[in-house]
C-alpha cells in the first residue's frame, strides 16, 4: 500500500507480486476503487508484478473536484508507472479502465506494453447515452444502497444473477460499504460526465501495442458493438466474445478471463 503525488493529488496504489515479473496495471472501471479487481489480483500476482490504484475522487486516492476526463487520469496513470520505473508495463482496463487505457496508448506510449481493454468503449452510442441520462438520475436521487443495487441490472448477465443469488448480494453489500466523504456525490457525477464524454473513436488507428479487445454478449452496461467498434478500428487488434457473460466477465468467469488474458499477455511480453 503506497501513496504518489502527482498531478496535484495524492493518487493511492497497490503492488502484489515479484517485482522481477512482467508488470501489470490493472485499472478498474467507474467506481474506481481498485480492490473491485477481487479474486483476479492473487491471480495475476502467480505470474506478474500487478499495480492497482484508485482513481483520482476515489477509493484513498484525493478525492478532488478537479480533473474528471479520460484523458487527465491517463496521464495519472502513466505518472505512477514512470515512478515506479517498471514500463512499459501491459495494461489491462476494465470499462471506464478501457477508456484511461486507450488515451495512456494513445498519449503515453512509453508507458504501455500491451493493451486490454476489457468491456469497455471508445465512445458512447445511443443505447449508452440513454442508460447513463437514467443512471446519473439515479446517482443523483437514490441512496447508495439502491444505486448499487440498480446498477447489478446493468453489470451482471440476468444468468449470473439467476444462479448466483448470494454472490450477488454479497457484491452489494461489499460496494455499497464503501466509506464515502462529504463531495463524493458531485465527484460521482462529474465521472459519469466524464465516461459520457469519453471520445477517442477517430485516434484508434493510431494505437500500436498489441490490443486484446474482451467482451460478454450479455453485457448491458458497454454492449459488445461497443467492443466490435474497438477491434475494428485498432491495427491488428484480438476480439474475444464470452458467451453468456455480462460486463464483469472478470467477477463471472472469473478463470477463464484470467487464461484469456494472461495467455494474450504471455505472447506479447
Amino acid at each position: 500500500m503506497a501513496t504518489f503525488d502527482t498531478n496535484g493529488i495524492s493518487l493511492y496504489y497497490e503492488t502484489f507480486g515479484n517485482p522481477a515479473h512482467p508488470p501489470v496495471m490493472l485499472i478498474t472501471g467507474l467506481g474506481g476503487i481498485g480492490k473491485s479487481w477481487n479474486s483476479q489480483v492473487p491471480h495475476f500476482a502467480k505470474d506478474f508484478y500487478v499495480v492497482v490504484p484508485d482513481h483520482r475522487g476515489t477509493g484513498r486516492s484525493t478525492h478532488t473536484l478537479e480533473g474528471h476526463t479520460t484523458q487527465q487520469l491517463a496521464a495519472d496513470m502513466a505518472s505512477l508507472i514512470e515512478h515506479l520505473a517498471c514500463g512499459p508495463m501491459h495494461v489491462v482496463g476494465a470499462s471506464t479502465g478501457g477508456a484511461i487505457a486507450q488515451y495512456m496508448a494513445l498519449s503515453h506510449p512509453h508507458t504501455v506494453r500491451s493493451l486490454t481493454l476489457s468491456s469497455t468503449f471508445a465512445r458512447f452510442d445511443t443505447f449508452t447515452q440513454i442508460e447513463f441520462k437514467i443512471r446519473r438520475k439515479m446517482v443523483s436521487e437514490w441512496d447508495r444502497r439502491s444505486v448499487v443495487e440498480g446498477s447489478s441490472l446493468f453489470l451482471f448477465s440476468p444468468r449470473y444473477i439467476r444462479e448466483n443469488p448470494k454472490k450477488l448480494e454479497s457484491w452489494i453489500e461489499q460496494a455499497a460499504a464503501h466509506s464515502t466523504q462529504p463531495e463524493d456525490l458531485e465527484i460521482a457525477l462529474k465521472r459519469i460526465d466524464m465516461v459520457a464524454s469519453h471520445d477517442a473513436l477517430a485516434r484508434l488507428g493510431e494505437i500500436r501495442q498489441p490490443t486484446l479487445v474482451v467482451c460478454g454478449n450479455r453485457n448491458f452496461c458497454t454492449p459488445l458493438p461497443l467492443s466490435e467498434e474497438i477491434a475494428h478500428a485498432v491495427p491488428g487488434a484480438e476480439l474475444v466474445i464470452f458467451e453468456d457473460a455480462g460486463e464483469l466477465i472478470e467477477i463471472e468467469q472469473e478463470e477463464k478471463y484470467f487464461q484469456v488474458v494472461s495467455d494474450f499477455i504471455k505472447r506479447h511480453g
